[in-house]
């Protein structure tokens, strides 16, 4: 889902790919068995995508490699920040959502935010993965992919981790709050 036709400043691939090959080193238990050499031969040859983690990391998402796809190879990065990206939170759920609301509205949300940035929502099962990794949302909640038949009823799903459980909750999708916001997903 990366976006087509945008890419980086040979100065911005350097840097992110450092940057990323920097947290892929400090975190190992999130990957184990990978080679970084292969996660970057990708990510070289797949410019929007790498464009899409750049916008992870500008909006404080801190994405790193958690799994590979064994039928097509490919690498599976989520949001890794330890809370909601901050550069993502005050954020209704969807367009639909964002236009029901009369006033004080959001500047934004996050599935129409994700589309811009080229990624996925994560999924609840998703969310769940994550959480085995480490402590994630101890103070704040992440919008996950809401199903379409509590979307059409006007709800939407949250999850966060408090007492070392992951919770997962509904609210209007009109709703948002300086304290959630969205982790996402990208294949490469």
């Amino acid at each position: 889902m990366a976006k087509k036709g945008v890419e980086l400043s040979p100065e911005q691939r350097v840097e992110i790919l450092d940057l990323l090959k920097k947290r892929f080193e400090k975190n190992m238990n999130r990957h184990e068995g990978m080679e970084w050499s292969e996660v970057r031969a990708r990510l070289e040859t797949n410019a929007e995508k790498l464009w899409s983690l750049n916008y992870m990391e500008l909006t404080d998402g801190e994405p790193d490699v958690i799994a590979q796809d064994k039928e097509t190879g490919e690498f599976i990065f989520f949001d890794c920040s330890k809370e909601s990206p901050k550069g993502r939170r005050s954020l209704c759920y969807d367009r639909e959502a964002l236009e029901s609301r009369k006033q004080h509205k959001p500047e934004n949300s996050a599935i129409d935010l994700a589309a811009e940035m080229g990624i996925e929502l994560l999924t609840e099962e998703q969310y769940r993965e994550l959480q085995r990794l480490g402590k994630f949302d101890n103070k704040t909640s992440s919008w996950v992919k809401t199903p379409e038949n509590i979307r059409k009823l006007g709800g939407a799903l949250f999850c966060d981790c408090r007492y070392d459980t992951v919770f997962l909750y509904h609210n209007g999708a009109e709703s948002y709050y300086a304290a959630r916001g969205f982790r996402g997903s990208l294949r490469v």
